[in-house]
């Protein structure tokens, strides 16, 4: 009879460290954990043979470190996987590093039960590998230019430009994003909204990241400040971002919309009520719900939605109910949004 457990491969080179994490889980009855990896040629190993619900990986580790083994993971055998390292903290770029790589999650690593707030985390961090774990994964592929190519959507008839660009995503919105934006050419005359659901104290990184790799300006939204072609604000922690009726950008602390904040419904209805039928939206990768209700005030008053595809999306969840809703203008592949985007601003799409 088959298992009702989660059953886990924990990759962590330090012995101590790897005996704290496998307690943890096996704290809760309803995680088994299967396999214990020394390095990541031991995890990669392990994913192939063991077929686990979840990875969790360190980064640092002998061989082959995380995020080589996490790349292995998502091309060979996808497996949803939970990165958990002490560079989490320290080391943003390398937490970004992880996302891009496949893993679904990044988590600070446990210092051991003396720790004041030790229960606490740990519960996070079982919770977490819990709601990973019932991730359906895609296969990354090798390059950008293999694995199959999903069919072109058909499109509207031609409207005015947009005024304004709004981006919601959520898990695997991170690389969806570096995707999309770093081809983009720094001349787009756009500026662009993002709210990205993560982990507390990594919007900052995030925009940091993202304003590295990418040719346009990425940077945490303030209030008050003007919106600019080819600048990309990113929601700042715990705040909602829109636009203020002055056509500048809003940052608000009011209250969570549908448990989120910030949220993407919060961002399309305050983009729609100020560039109402020149708003264009676009919901990537993500889990649940959030977004949907501001998706169909962008439809309503006459502005583009689209969405993200099954196919290459890591959750078909905030997409899906998009398109289930009939709110969708357009469903595409993820490499297709920076070509279509630069059409609607009325660009030529580099590589066109």
């Amino acid at each position: 009879m088959k298992s009702d457990k989660l059953r886990v491969v924990v990759a962590e080179d330090s012995p101590t460290a790897r005996r704290l994490l496998v307690e943890i889980l096996r704290s809760d009855p309803s995680f088994d954990v299967v396999g214990e990896a020394r390095d990541g040629l031991e995890a990669l190993e392990l994913t192939r043979r063991l077929r686990p619900d979840l990875v969790t990986m360190d980064i640092q580790m002998p061989n082959m470190d995380g995020l080589e083994a996490t790349k292995r993971i998502m091309t060979e055998v996808p497996t949803p996987v939970v990165v958990v390292s002490t560079l989490v903290e320290r080391d943003i770029q390398t937490s970004m590093a992880a996302l891009r790589s496949g893993a679904l999650a990044v988590l600070q690593k446990l210092v051991g039960p003396q720790a004041p707030d030790f229960e606490t985390e740990a519960r996070r961090l079982r919770d977490t590998v819990k709601a990973m774990a019932a991730v359906k994964v895609i296969r990354h592929w090798p390059s950008r230019d293999e694995g199959p190519k999903p069919r072109h959507p058909t499109t509207q008839a031609p409207r005015g430009r947009p005024g304004l660009l709004a981006i919601a995503a959520s898990t695997g919105g991170p690389a969806a994003l570096h995707r999309i934006l770093s081809e983009l050419p720094a001349t787009f005359p756009l500026p662009i909204l993002v709210v990205q659901h993560i982990a507390l104290g990594f919007a900052k990184g995030l925009a940091t990241w993202l304003d590295s790799v990418c040719p346009l300006e990425v940077k945490v939204a303030e209030d008050g400040e003007a919106l600019r072609p080819g600048v990309v604000y990113i929601a700042p922690d715990e705040r909602h971002l829109g636009v203020r009726a002055d056509r500048r950008v809003e940052v608000s602390n009011a209250a969570p919309v549908g448990g989120f904040r910030p949220s993407g419904t919060w961002l399309f209805r305050s983009a729609t009520r100020v560039f109402g039928s020149s708003t264009a939206a676009a919901v990537l990768t993500g889990m649940g719900q959030d977004g949907l209700d501001g998706l169909r005030e962008v439809h309503e008053a006459g502005g583009w939605v689209m969405a993200q595809d099954e196919a290459t999306s890591v959750i078909y969840g905030m997409p899906a109910v998009a398109v289930a809703a009939g709110v969708v203008d357009e469903v595409l592949p993820l490499g297709d949004f920076s070509r279509r985007f630069q059409e609607l601003a009325g660009q030529e799409a580099r590589g066109a």
